[in-house]
């Protein structure tokens, strides 16, 4: 039939729209994800329903306590408590798992372990916004979907008159109250404020059930309350009750602000009882979501459709350089690994991973629970909590900004209204509760990487005050840090990680300040970013702590302990990211930076020191389990051999993560884990947010596609990654079909789109690799002179000592006095050791080119030599101080007591004798012990005092008991004085140890610790 010229045209234009939509339609990358992988090993992710980045996450609850429970859920557990609406991915500390359901058939039953069922890894299965299981028990299949806010549960009873659901308020944390209200046959809500991590959390939820229940109860302190349809206190439970239901369908939405709120989101976001349209719903996010980054290839010469599936040989297949096919060998007993499709499960669970936090907290209307705890409305953004930002500013929100920049924004957005809401920035928000957890002010980089790559659409001003006002506070070390250059061991824990992590944060206010065209304050961090020069020991090339003028001693790298955040000292070596040329250069120069790094990955070194099993994913020192490894591989960009960066990447991509729930090495944290992923398949790798760089590494892909939001695409190619399971090295590339001769790629090169073409082989070129220009990372305004440093065998002494000072900088000159004064130039030249005889305290300063450094003091202290001290008990070797004079050494301790001066005892009371040498008046003694009860350390109950002449026979004295209760949480000291007035030479100190933690105590029945630091008699 021949259609008139119109009607053809039109049949052209909708077979043309057609094609067009078709084109377009998004590949559906869910199918690789796993969400099973991180629910092993210590990667405490959970598999349940969540939609991007959702308020609601629905899972199943399956461990209540322990590290490996954080997120609710373990994968070798066989156990489910029960479906809860909120869980954290990766975390390490535990929180949320609010508002509890749970199927059961049956008399209904209130208490956890009566309600607990049997379930089979066979039986469960989970994709993304979809969470299937059976429960054993009681013949229940469960399945679970979500949207953003609301989560949808559908269970199918067997047939039964007494079909249950139990909803448990008390579940998981402390309950501070709760209330739970039948509205009608079809609906209840409830209220729920709890206290753990986050210490004062509130949620509202509003329940609707597709089928009327036929019965309830409600239960208080799990006992029923006749007649009641509301109940309030810390411990209510209810039931439900349905009649051979078949099939219950319950949404349950969420809000921190109302019951009402949490209606609204419910109607709003999942109208009706349709279970498969809220799962198709989940899944079109997850597709479109998912779809922002396309991967093809990238396993040895096969793809996902070539493999054979009858033979073990990984290479059978076509060969993509030339294009033989390569036959399986005969006879094989097991099928092949499918390489292409193991990459892309670990890839897109990656990126599904990077996905799911930070959380929405506000409702469909707008509104949400400020950090002052009052109900505000976010006008035009979405406000967000869960922001791990000390793990997330290293790689996931540098991976953000790139393919989520709206929602960036919204973080950002976020961030400021958290700081007019609670006076501070954020460090580690947890459902508008201030965790204060980890350390550093990282929101800063966060918003300095977007503002650096375009996202602006905030108050700028408003944001550069608000980073000012954080790290101009005085809290954590930080006056500590702007008063020496360096936060001091004497002053604070964890104290080198602090000093790095904020001297990175000043440099990314620095570049604030020349973006916002402020030339004073410019001048001001950028000195403060080149602090971490005052960690650095010239002498061993680590990264040191500072303590009485000096170093921290003894001193070993690989040592665990309270001077570092989770790491050792070969973990924190490298933390300057905003000024690797500098660090080179201290360590020695190009050359033995590299050789450094050698050392750091190869070394057959053990982890010394306190247990932290957060360090892990171990490569020599190198710890990819924990973030201040991340970046480190990438630094061999900066010396002669860049190809070691595409070795360690290519082996720590292949080594340190799996398809298996053990796939992560370490905690998945919020995202960080998985987008340090994610970045370094892609080839590229921010190192240090604010700056414009992104290093090369190797790209692990034959092709991968980021679509960015501005419409345009960059597209990066390597041929090579199907060559090998094992490394590949770069042989060439070309940017949008030009030659292309730098080890990095600007923000502009991706943002703009292109064509980025890699070529590789089996072999290192370092020919090629050492002709490319490489990246900067170096500080060279406003340079500070660093920090001399005091050498002294130790802080106490009995005889004459010898005290060296030394400085960083060659060409400084030193000065110094021993009287009290400030040093200046006019002070006593520092030429020559000298000795100091009595106590004495030495300040010191280092002067270059009319620039001084900051003044220095150490103290040092001649212990008392007409006493002597034998301790009848040891103390513990992890908490000796200065070994067995501590006690009587003149130093008092603080009342943080991971600075030091504390000696420790557990399981034994201290026993102490102080030999006087001859019978001498005493008027009293005194006992110097810590409390801080969190910890484990808790005041003796009492100290007793006896007095000898003999040294055989004592006699009792005094007996001072604490005045301190155990409930008594704040870190305190006291001194158990007792007044003597007596004549003795010999006097017995025996501190008792309080004993066993009481049942109130998290940790309750283990032993407790006493922290003893001096004995002064008078």
């Amino acid at each position: 039939m021949k259609l008139p010229t119109r009607s053809l045209l039109s049949f052209c234009f909708v077979l043309l729209f057609a094609f067009s939509a078709s084109a377009q339609k998004k590949k559906d990358y869910t199918k690789y994800v796993n969400p099973f992988i991180g629910t092993g090993g210590h990667g405490h992710t959970y598999p349940g329903a969540v939609v991007p980045f959702g308020m609601v996450q629905l899972s199943p609850d399956t461990r209540l306590t322990g590290w490996d429970g954080c997120s609710g859920y373990y994968d070798s557990d066989t156990t489910v408590y029960g479906f809860s609406h909120t869980h954290l991915s990766g975390t390490g500390i535990a929180d949320y798992c609010d508002v509890l359901f749970m199927p059961t058939t049956g008399e209904p039953k209130f208490k956890n372990t009566d309600y607990l069922s049997g379930f089979k890894k066979k039986n469960e299965v989970a994709t993304p916004g979809y969470y299937k299981t059976h429960l054993d028990k009681y013949n229940i299949d469960v399945e679970l979907t979500a949207s953003t806010r609301v989560g949808v549960h559908r269970y199918s009873f067997p047939s039964t008159k007494e079909a249950n659901i139990i909803i448990d308020l008390q579940h998981r944390d402390e309950v501070l109250d709760s209330w739970i209200e039948v509205v009608n046959d079809h609906e209840i809500r409830g209220y729920r404020r709890s206290s753990s991590w986050a210490t004062d959390q509130t949620l509202y939820f509003y329940a609707k059930f597709s089928k009327s229940f036929k019965t309830y109860g409600i239960a208080a302190n799990d006992a029923l309350q006749t007649g009641k349809n509301k109940e309030q206190g810390k411990n209510i439970k209810m039931y439900i009750q349905f009649e051979n239901p078949g099939e219950v369908i319950s949404k349950v939405g969420i809000s921190s602000v109302s019951a009402e709120g949490a209606l609204k989101n419910l109607d709003t976001e999942v109208p009706d009882f349709d279970f498969k349209k809220v799962q198709r719903d989940a899944k079109a996010l997850w597709i479109d979501q998912l779809a922002k980054i396309e991967v093809e290839g990238g396993a040895p010469g096969a793809s996902a459709q070539q493999v054979p599936q009858n033979t073990q040989d990984p290479n059978a297949g076509y060969n993509s350089r030339n294009g033989v096919r390569k036959l399986p060998q005969a006879q094989k007993k097991q099928p092949v690994i499918d390489y292409v499709k193991q990459k892309h499960t670990i890839f897109y669970t990656a990126l599904y991973h990077a996905m799911l936090a930070p959380n929405i907290y506000s409702d469909v209307d707008g509104q949400y629970r400020g950090m002052d705890q009052k109900v505000h409305k976010a006008e035009g953004f979405n406000y967000y909590t869960v922001f791990s930002l000390w793990d997330t500013y290293r790689a996931e929100d540098p991976l953000l900004n790139l393919i989520d920049r709206k929602r960036t924004l919204d973080f950002i957005k976020s961030f400021l209204a958290m700081y007019e809401q609670g006076g501070l920035l954020p460090i580690w928000p947890l459902a508008s509760n201030e965790t204060y957890c980890m350390v550093g002010n990282h929101s800063i980089p966060v918003i300095v990487d977007a503002y650096a790559k375009g996202i602006r659409d905030f108050n700028a001003e408003e944001a550069f005050t608000a980073m000012k006002a954080a790290v101009n506070r005085n809290q954590f070390g930080m006056d500590s840090y702007r008063k020496n250059g360096v936060v001091l061991s004497d002053d604070e824990h964890e104290s080198v990680s602090k000093t790095l992590e904020y001297a990175f944060d000043d440099w990314c206010i620095a570049q604030m300040a020349k973006m916002l065209n402020k030339p004073q304050d410019y001048a001001e961090f950028i000195k403060r970013a080149q602090y971490w020069k005052n960690n650095f020991n010239d002498q061993n090339g680590f990264m040191q702590a500072r303590a009485n003028g000096g170093w921290y001693t003894p001193f070993e790298p690989t040592e665990i302990n309270s001077n570092y955040t989770e790491g050792n000292s070969w973990q924190y070596s490298f933390l300057a990211p905003q000024d690797i040329e500098g660090l080179a250069e201290r360590m020695g120069g190009r050359q033995k930076f590299e050789a450094k790094l050698d050392e750091l990955f190869t070394t057959d070194s053990k982890l010394s020191g306190r247990q932290q099993d957060d360090v892990s994913g171990l490569i020599g020192q190198y710890a990819h389990g924990n973030e201040p490894s991340h970046h480190m591989a990438y630094l061999y960009n900066f010396t002669d051999a860049p190809e070691k960066t595409q070795l360690y990447i290519s082996r720590i991509l292949r080594e340190e993560y799996s398809d298996k729930p053990d796939g992560l090495s370490g905690n998945e944290d919020c995202g960080q884990m998985s987008a340090w992923y994610v970045m370094s398949s892609l080839g590229i790798y921010n190192i240090a947010p604010g700056q414009q760089q992104f290093q090369i590494g190797i790209p692990q892909f034959d092709k991968a596609v980021i679509n960015l939001e501005n419409g345009k695409k960059f597209t990066i190619t390597n041929p090579g990654a199907s060559l090998s399971r094992a490394n590949i090295y770069l042989q060439g590339m070309n940017l949008n079909k030009k030659t292309y001769n730098k080890l990095y790629l600007n923000y502009a090169d991706v943002a703009n789109g292109g064509d980025f073409e890699v070529l590789t082989g089996k072999l290192p070129n370092s020919l090629f690799v050492q002709g490319l220009e490489k990246p900067s990372s170096k500080i060279t305004d406003s340079l500070i002179v660093s920090d001399p440093y005091i050498i002294a065998p130790s802080k106490t002494f009995k005889q004459t000592i010898k005290v060296e000072i030394k400085a960083a900088d060659k060409n400084a000159k030193i000065y110094y006095t021993t009287d009290g004064t400030a040093p200046i130039v006019s002070s006593t030249l520092y030429t020559a050791p000298f000795e100091v005889s009595h106590n004495t305290t030495i300040k010191t300063v280092a002067i270059e080119g009319g620039k001084s450094s900051f003044t220095v003091t150490g103290t040092f202290t001649k212990i008392r030599d007409d006493i002597k001290l034998t301790l009848v008990n040891k103390y513990l070797p992890n908490y000796a101080d200065q070994g067995d004079n501590t006690l009587i050494n003149g130093i008092r301790g603080k009342a943080n007591w991971r600075i030091g001066n504390w000696q420790g005892y557990q399981g034994n009371d201290v026993v102490a004798l102080i030999d006087l040498q001859q019978v001498k008046p005493v008027k009293q003694v005194s006992f110097g012990a810590l409390q801080d009860s969190r910890s484990w350390i808790v005041f003796p109950k009492q100290v007793e005092y006896y007095t000898s002449d003999d040294g055989v026979h004592y006699k009792l004295a005094a007996t001072i008991y604490t005045k301190v209760d155990v409930k008594d949480l704040e870190p305190q000291t006291q001194d158990f004085t007792a007044t003597l007035n007596t004549g003795t030479r010999y006097i017995k100190v025996i501190a008792k140890q309080y004993g066993a933690l009481p049942e109130w105590h998290e940790s309750k029945g283990s032993p407790s610790y006493i922290f003893a630091d001096e004995i002064v008699v008078e």
